[in-house]
């Protein structure tokens, strides 16, 4: 389990985490979203210990990660530009692996395999895609106990990022931390999440549990349609003349009576899916309009 209290984190005069508190539990697949310098990439640093905190503890299984060499060992951590050294290989890279981590060669084999490696050519001759994929096997073979990967199906294509989907819901026994833009690809993996917003965990649970307790609706009326003819606040609106779609929070069923009452011509409901719940929360802090 990963536990986080208080944490803070500066650069200078600029605050990237101010207060955040977060728990991770065993074997969960965890989503972590925000914009663009939100600090997702600072906080998994800091959970790796490659940073340090200005306050705050992280307990990993109940032990304070801060110079714990012997639980880091615990935790391999994929950032969005991995470092190697000039000429090295994914060969290579097998060899140090397997030094640190419980490497399972099959599994790496099988990425491999489908990711069409070349295990002798300089990973600096690689494209930015082809990067990804490998340290993505070496990841996923590492079978390490903590997984943490920043931006993890950038660059990737579908057929790669459908194979890392499933390489990352297969590692029994392992806790996965995922930050990604890529919220579709969120959605079909994780089972919680955290929103990163002004420093702090600005919501998190269970994604499918948030997404339980959001509607959307198409609606059509005799006359045009306006946000202030629905009887309840939406989270996001648009509308065509008589046609309407929108984001809802609230118990399915009073909303239902709610829209009847206004006698449409007809009424649908729509999935909502993870991206749009997003988009809604971002845009209710005023980051788009």
């Amino acid at each position: 389990m990963i536990e986080i209290e208080g944490l803070k984190k500066s650069y200078g005069t600029k605050t990237v985490l101010d207060g955040v508190h977060l728990t991770v539990p065993d074997g969960a697949v965890f989503g972590l979203v925000g914009i663009n310098g939100a600090g997702k990439s600072t906080l998994l640093r800091l959970i790796v210990d490659v940073l340090r905190p200005d306050a705050g503890v992280i307990r990993i299984d109940g032990e304070s990660i801060t110079g714990n060499a012997e639980k880091r060992r615990e935790l391999f951590f994929l950032p969005d530009d991995p470092y190697y050294a000039s000429g090295t290989t994914v060969e290579k890279l097998i060899g140090l692996y397997q030094t640190f981590y419980p490497f399972d060669k099959a599994v790496f084999e099988r990425f491999a395999g489908a990711f069409h490696l070349e295990l002798r050519t300089p990973i600096r001759n690689f494209s930015k895609g082809m990067k990804r994929q490998a340290f993505a096997a070496l990841a996923l073979a590492a079978r390490p106990r903590y997984l943490l990967l920043d931006e993890a199906f950038d660059g990737l294509d579908p057929l790669a990022r459908l194979e890392l989907k499933r390489g990352l819901i297969e590692m029994e026994g392992s806790t996965v931390l995922i930050s990604s833009h890529s919220l579709r690809e969120l959605e079909d993996i994780c089972n919680g999440f955290a929103l990163l917003d002004g420093g702090t965990v600005a919501d998190a649970g269970d994604i499918h549990d948030a997404l339980g307790k959001v509607h959307k609706f198409q609606i059509a009326l005799e006359a045009p349609v306006t946000r202030e003819d629905l009887p309840f606040e939406c989270l996001s609106f648009e509308a065509e003349g008589r046609v309407a779609k929108f984001i809802v929070r609230g118990d399915r069923e009073e909303i239902v009576q709610k829209l009847r009452a206004l006698s449409p011509l007809f009424v649908e409901e729509i999935a909502v899916d993870f991206e749009e719940l997003f988009l809604c929360e971002v845009q209710k802090r005023g980051y788009v309009s």
